[in-house]
């Protein structure tokens, strides 16, 4: 189960848009995930604070994140996110950002999840719920199906 956890969380790392972002994994568990955004100035409006939009995403990527640290693996699963609501709360003003994410709710079809963005003092810059849409896979499709997430449970 490791093994699959951590080809999993290290598939998520090799992806175009989290390795564009240089998102780091601080914590992959089963009970929630850490991850780091490195500051960045071309992911500012300003040079100083970080964008909303790539908060946003870093947000919706921990949740993603905490649902499939915690999958079972026993279901060849897709899921997409299909909820996503952000409170910004603060700034992250030229440091890097700091976000943790947990499964809320886990249904036969929607799985909940929260996150929490915050700077290096701990303070709240953002909050966010997530909702996920989980399908059964079929063996004839292929990882990289449209519009589904290519995290699907099995090793890479």
């Amino acid at each position: 189960m490791e093994e699959r956890r951590d080809a999993l969380r290290q598939s998520m790392l090799r992806t175009p848009y989290v390795q564009a972002l240089g998102l780091q994994f601080e914590k992959f568990a089963p009970d929630g995930v850490s991850m780091r955004l490195p500051f960045a100035e071309w992911l500012t409006n300003d040079g100083v604070y970080f964008h909303g939009g790539v908060i946003s995403a870093v947000l919706d990527t921990a949740g993603a994140a905490a649902f499939w640290a915690s999958h079972d693996f026993s279901a060849p699963l897709r899921a997409s996110t299909i909820g996503l609501n952000v409170q910004f709360t603060g700034a992250c003003k030229g440091t890097d950002l700091w976000c943790t994410a947990r499964v809320v709710r886990r249904g036969k079809n929607l799985v909940f999840t929260e996150a929490t963005g915050l700077d290096p003092d701990g303070l709240v810059v953002a909050h966010s719920t997530q909702t996920y849409r989980l399908v059964a896979r079929t063996p004839a499709e292929s990882p990289a199906s449209k519009n589904c997430s290519n995290f699907d449970g099995r090793t890479p």
